[in-house]
């Protein structure tokens, strides 16, 4: 048996209710994920120990 197909009814969309940008980070996003990247990498580095310092040695 055959089912009916009404050719007067819109097509489906194939994302339903998502925007069509869903799942794609803005540039206001992206700026401030690249600033507070920025924030930590500048932040490891001030805390850096080099070893020149009388500090202790806790790897022995």
């Amino acid at each position: 048996m055959r089912a009916q197909h009404d050719t007067t009814a819109p097509a489906p969309e194939g994302r339903g209710l998502q925007p069509p940008a869903y799942g794609v980070p803005s540039p206001a996003l992206l700026a401030r994920a690249d600033r507070g990247f920025a924030r930590f990498l500048a932040h490891q580095n001030e805390d850096q120990d080099d070893g020149d310092g009388g500090g202790e040695d806790t790897q022995r």
